[in-house]
């Protein structure tokens, strides 16, 4: 096949039909970049998981063909696939300083090597492959995000990563308008754009509009002001320091998520604080209340958080006293909402003033609304449109937005993990499918637990377990000991007598059964036993434990 008459792939391995794990494929002949690879906290039934990545098994296939990896920004779910990707690729990675600053942290704890790391800035060109690479500032819920353009033998490809479009931003760095519209008429083939706010009539406020918030609060509280906000925030905290500053507080910081951040952050000079204001969280008692103000993580409720742990009187350095003003300056991730909720109860519990409603104006969001979305597309006015970067829902309605700007139908892409859309300097269509999906991390666990395993601690934490232990003569076949019957999570032992004894009269059925047919078949007799134990207590209890039959021998 020459070159020119190659088509440019584009292979969405995850960030589609949900928020988080990240990760994007292009392909032109046999070169490979990635956009992103992040991860997504696990779901609610995905029981004792503690991350899930995307199944990157397509690029380990292709791994001699993978030139680089580019990120968008340090948000986890953009970066946090990484260190897994890193043990199994071994390619340069370009991202912003502070997006490397904190992937350094993750690559390490997870030891793996962080020499492949290249620090880029907007304006950058770089060529990899067939590919040439540029960087546009962009705004975000964290410093140093940018958009992702390609020029491809085929046409300009463009990756919006996430974004608003903040006038005001607090860092004074403005979205390169101009760089987008510049690529609009040169003329963009494709372009991919983040629609976690597609829903959303009108603009996003501007991270600005927090610090007048913030303001407003510091200049009422008459005691410490604790604030939760998400680490990479750069610009929240930012906005947190100055307020301190101006009321001639000193700033405390907690959580380790957070204390790394700030570090990374004010080494960089993202942050900027001045002397003498930092102070160790360990010395916050040696202050007026009204000289503290605390960073703190927690924002999501996360049982283990700084936050939580305060909420809970179970933090070893700070403890929360009546009169303390708690902001919970981020909304909840959907499926974390109990959780905020139940953290907000107990410091209201331990007589807080709790500030945690989106009305407060306390928070904003980091993702463009419907106008800032039709505001891009109209800039870049793309061939092709892939909405990414949201649920199935979010996609459709990005969808419709490009469509009312002038995109043809035809031409707009709403695809899933897995889909290979192929593209022609005049053509593009979906074409086929590649292995995407998810993989789950417990422990030091990579995708050892599968569906059969989850499925089995999905029934073990609805209805228990119950053992049948039986010790059988190798020789004869015949019982000699037991049934004995051991009842984890099931029925508590000592109260279900009855039961229990006619649990074991049902295993000597089965046992005396297989007798009569002659059956000595080991696996066959536990099938047995399984099956006329699982009816028995179906019937009695309306519950399915697993049932583990353990024959000994003797």
């Amino acid at each position: 096949m020459s070159k020119h008459t190659e088509k440019l792939q584009i292979i969405p391995l995850g960030g589609l039909g949900e928020i988080g794990k990240n990760m994007t494929v292009f392909r032109y002949g046999d070169d490979i970049v990635v956009i992103d690879a992040g991860l997504m906290f696990p779901e609610d039934d995905m029981l004792g998981i503690d991350l899930v990545i995307p199944d990157f098994s397509y690029l380990v296939e292709n791994k001699d063909k993978v030139r680089a990896i580019f990120i968008t920004h340090g948000h986890e779910d953009h970066i946090g696939a990484l260190p897994y990707v890193l043990k199994e690729l071994e390619v340069p990675v370009y991202g912003t300083p502070l997006a490397l600053g904190i992937m350094q942290g993750k690559l390490k704890e997870k030891g793996v090597s962080s020499a492949d790391l290249h620090p880029i800035k907007p304006g950058d060109e770089i060529a990899v492959g067939p590919f040439t690479l540029g960087f546009i500032r962009v705004n975000h819920s964290i410093a140093d995000a940018v958009a992702i353009y390609m020029r491809t033998p085929v046409g300009i490809v463009l990756h919006t990563g996430d974004y608003k479009i903040d006038h005001t931003p607090v860092d004074g760095q403005v979205t390169g308008f101009n760089k987008f519209a510049e690529l609009g008429d040169e003329g963009v083939l494709v372009m991919l754009s983040d629609s976690t706010n597609a829903e959303r009539p009108g603009f996003t406020k501007s991270e600005r509009s927090v610090g007048a918030a913030f303001d407003e609060r510091f200049r009422a509280a008459p005691n410490r002001i604790i604030i939760a906000s998400f680490s990479s925030n750069v610009h929240r905290l930012q906005q947190a320091i100055d307020a301190a500053f101006k009321y001639g507080r000193k700033v405390a910081v907690v959580g380790r998520s957070m204390v790394n951040v700030v570090g990374i952050a004010k080494e960089l000079g993202y942050l900027k604080i001045a002397d003498g204001m930092l102070i160790d969280i360990s010395e916050i008692n040696n202050y007026p209340p009204n000289q503290i103000v605390i960073l703190t993580t927690g924002s999501q409720g996360e049982p283990m958080s700084a936050l939580t742990r305060m909420a809970m009187s179970d933090h070893r350095k700070v403890e929360i006293v009546p009169g303390d003003t708690v902001l919970i300056s981020a909304t909840p991730i959907p499926g974390n909402e109990k959780l905020v909720a139940r953290t907000v109860d107990y410091l209201f519990k331990q007589g807080a003033d709790v500030v945690y409603d989106s009305a407060s104006g306390i928070h904003v969001s980091g993702h463009g609304s419907q106008e800032e979305l039709k505001l891009m597309l109209n800039l870049v006015r793309p061939k092709f449109f892939i909405p990414v970067h949201g649920e199935f829902r979010m996609l459709k309605v990005h969808a419709k937005l490009a469509q009312e700007i002038g995109i043809p139908k035809s031409n707009v892409f709403i695809a899933d993990n897995g889909s290979v859309l192929e593209f022609t300097a005049e053509t593009g269509a979906v074409n086929g499918k590649v292995t995407a999906g998810i993989v789950l991390v417990d422990g030091l666990g990579v995708g050892d637990i599968g569906n059969i395993v989850m499925r089995d601690r999905r029934q073990l934490s609805q209805d228990g377990i119950l053992i049948a232990v039986i010790a059988m003569d190798k020789e004869s076949g015949c019982v000699v000991s037991g049934p004995e019957i051991v009842s984890r999570g099931f029925v508590y032992v000592r109260e279900s007598e009855q039961l229990m004894e006619d649990a074991k009269r049902k295993i000597q059925e089965a046992l005396d059964r297989c007798e009569a047919n002659g059956t000595t078949d080991w696996g066959t007799i536990k099938n047995s036993v399984r099956d006329i134990l699982g009816k028995f207590l179906y019937e009695k209890t309306r519950r399915r434990p697993m049932i583990m039959p353990i024959i000994l021998e003797v």
